[in-house]
């Protein structure tokens, strides 16, 4: 699944093409060598074009083609030395992989590349100063890129074993592609100390707002503080609990926003569960007409449910999420150590989200759990969920279509949650629901009696709760204020089988209240 692209850049000389051309053949990846792409397309020389159309123009056909080469992947990707001096450049090309700094001393440099005529900006006779001169003005573009292999004194095949040992050591990141551009979802044990620097590289704001979970400060709010290390940041903390998810907090939010000044190109940094990532999410797409967002969530659930696709909401008295939009972040950070400090509850309410997408999308991710018992790698768990949302997501990134089938077992799990006036976890009633989908899926002949049972039992292996405990007529009640029904009629995802699911809005009141009653 370690699809990420590879990205060399650093100073002419320190053998970005060679490294990148022989790291691409031994791991099976497409090598693509920017300056050698402009070049082709172009018809022209780089000293030509630096010649004929000037430095500008040449760094133009840089932009566009690192914004190009961002949307794909599976890439080694070669830069021009100067291509990455550019911010811009410099984060789209990080939103779609690793990028690796190729360092040499300057004394070196002018070794290798000698009176080498293809180097248009170390025309004349004192190339060493035009060497050093050149790494003064770069050294804090270079800066800003995390990983540095120093190539002065190590083989072309020391350089070659030491970037691959970086790129299959460092996080795992999941790209996310939508009409307002891609952004990496990264599992990254102890990334937030490493928080500031994945900041700085992918996105580079004007300023930073952490809207966090007062609980959730207390307990994790000295590792963030650590990580953000010397990078100008405010913070804003909101109560804990569903019961706050309202457009009174979000109001304070705004407050909060202002008093630290955040402008258009500031980012907010949403820390704790979904209550706090939807509520941080909303204010930020709101604030200024938006600003910039990143998802840390310290949840399982909402490292599943809340962390890709940008849905964010606030409650209203009548339901769930009736007042929201769509936000997508542009760096999603899960790091597994924030689960240490949750509870049973919590974390079996992040695994009902997870056997959800097994049911939707993965039926090897939902036979690996369906008996129970140990759980897999959480890593493991992690990629194969969220693979399947992304991918849903990518299809329909505004819920016109297919993203619909996310909401399995949600318009009971809603219903059941505001019946028990909040006090009953988001995750916990999805398991319900999803029990609940199945009956009916079973009642309606969508799918066969064996299938409903195997779920319902996969849930109940797993600790997770099948029955609602809510009175049939008050949950229909209830139902008529969700947010994804069409006119009078409800849009319910009803199972065919594990891994194929779909939606259907003409359920006949008499069978939704005989599965109500029999999940009772």
């Amino acid at each position: 699944m370690n699809d990420r692209n590879l990205v060399l850049t650093g100073f002419m000389g320190t053998g970005k093409s060679t490294v990148g051309k022989a790291i691409a053949a031994r791991l099976g990846l497409e090598f693509v060598d920017m300056d050698q792409v402009i070049v082709q397309r172009m018809g022209k020389r780089i000293p030509d074009i630096f010649e004929q159309l000037g430095e500008a123009a040449f760094r133009a056909l840089e932009r566009a083609l690192c914004l190009e080469l961002a949307q794909q992947s599976s890439l080694v990707i070669a830069t021009g030395g100067g291509a990455l001096v550019d911010e811009h450049n410099r984060q789209a090309l990080a939103s779609s992989g690793m990028l690796v700094c190729l360092d040499c001393a300057p004394e070196e440099i002018v070794q290798r590349i000698g009176g080498d005529p293809g180097r248009p900006l170390l025309r004349g006779d004192a190339p060493e100063r035009g060497v050093q001169a050149l790494l003064e003005a770069r050294q804090e573009a270079y800066g800003r890129i995390d990983y540095h292999v120093d190539t002065t004194r190590l083989t072309l095949e020391q350089v070659i074993e030491t970037v691959i040992a970086l790129y299959q050591a460092s996080p795992e990141a999941l790209v996310v592609r939508t009409p307002a551009g891609s952004y990496r979802v990264h599992i990254y044990p102890d990334g937030a100390a490493h928080l500031g620097a994945l900041i700085q590289s992918e996105i580079g704001p004007s300023g930073i707002a952490v809207i966090a979970d007062e609980a959730v400060w207390r307990l994790h709010g000295e590792r963030i503080a650590a990580g953000l290390d010397k990078m100008p940041w405010s913070l804003i903390t909101i109560p804990s609990g569903e019961e706050h998810k309202r457009l009174d907090t979000v109001r304070e939010l705004y407050d909060g926003l202002l008093s630290a000044r955040l402008d258009r190109q500031g980012l907010v940094v949403a820390l704790g569960g979904g209550v706090t990532t939807d509520m941080a999410g909303f204010a930020a797409a709101t604030y200024l007409r938006g600003v910039r967002l990143a998802q840390v969530p310290t949840t399982l659930l909402a490292m599943i449910d809340a962390s890709v696709g940008g849905k964010v909401a606030v409650d209203l008295p009548q339901g769930k999420n009736l007042v929201g939009a769509f936000k997508q972040a542009e760096l999603v950070l899960l790091d597994p150590a924030f689960l240490q400090t949750l509870p049973r509850e919590a974390l079996l309410a992040g695994l009902a989200e997870i056997i959800k997408h097994g049911l939707i999308g993965d039926a090897a991710l939902f036979d690996r759990l369906a008996a129970g018992g140990e759980w897999p790698d959480l890593r493991w768990l992690l990629k194969r969920a969220l693979q399947v949302k992304i991918d849903i997501v990518e299809q329909d990134p505004f819920e016109q279509g297919r993203r619909a089938v996310l909401n399995l077992g949600h318009t009971f799990a809603h219903a059941f949650e505001v019946l028990a006036d909040y006090a009953l976890p988001h995750g916990l009633a999805v398991s319900q629901g999803m029990a609940a989908a199945a009956d009916l899926s079973a009642r309606m002949r969508l799918c066969s009696a064996a299938t409903r049972d195997r779920l319902i039992a996969a849930l109940a292996a797993n600790g997770l709760p099948t029955r609602h405990g809510c009175a049939p007529d008050a949950v229909i009640d209830a139902m008529q204020h969700d947010k994804k029904r069409i006119a009078d009629r409800l849009r319910l995802v009803l199972i065919e089988d594990v891994g194929r699911v779909i939606v259907q809005d003409d359920v006949s009141t008499a069978l939704l209240t005989e599965t109500l009653e029999a999940c009772q």
